[in-house]
């Protein structure tokens, strides 16, 4: 029997926006998981766009220097009828991943449906929903103010759940092309 090797690290999940970034930093160790922390940036009170971003890149790389996570999920980009909000959010989410990046820190794309759905058992699941489940899942007493918060937390519990592979990952999971990679002995040459 193959034994699987156990699971300890820490893991941050990003909410991206450019008004509230939300954040959740957690520890899993073997089968237990539990939050370390979660919370928002508020960046509505900075004027421009490019300040916004540096803020995104200070406080994600001052995260991953306080808590010194192993990898790092985050919601991928919604498709939605408003160009300038989505390229604003690809924006954040990009200097995000781009502070990660920095520091040689994998990273880990989900679609909002996938959150949702690894954390509720559903794809359309209301923020509140997410919320609930996780306080559930984490243990946290009361409902945070901003869900974005939890939006964050939710980003690195799929991570979690998902066993790192999301977006940036699909070919790895599932593709005959993996497969065959992984499988060179099975593959019959004719």
């Amino acid at each position: 029997m193959i034994q699987k090797p156990k699971v300890d690290k820490i893991i941050l999940g990003i909410d991206p926006g450019t008004v509230v970034m939300g954040y959740g930093i957690i520890h899993v160790k073997g089968k237990d998981m539990r939050m370390i922390t979660y919370g928002i940036l508020q960046l509505n009170k900075l004027k421009t766009q490019p300040d916004k971003l540096k803020r995104i890149f200070e406080r994600v790389d001052q995260l991953i220097k306080e808590y010194k996570p192993d990898e790092m999920a985050i919601e991928a980009p919604f498709f939605g009828k408003n160009v300038q909000s989505m390229l604003k959010l690809g924006r954040a989410q990009g200097v995000a991943i781009a502070a990660a990046l920095n520091r040689d820190m994998p990273i880990e794309e989900y679609t909002p449906k996938k959150i949702k759905q690894s954390i509720t058992g559903s794809g359309n699941s209301s923020k509140e929903q997410v919320a609930h489940m996780l306080m559930r899942l984490l243990d946290i007493k009361e409902m945070p103010k901003y869900l974005d918060a939890t939006d964050g937390l939710a980003a690195a519990v799929c991570h979690h759940f998902q066993g790192g592979i999301g977006e940036n990952n699909k070919s790895k999971s599932g593709s005959w092309k993996a497969f065959m990679s992984d499988n060179p002995k099975r593959v019959k040459k004719g």
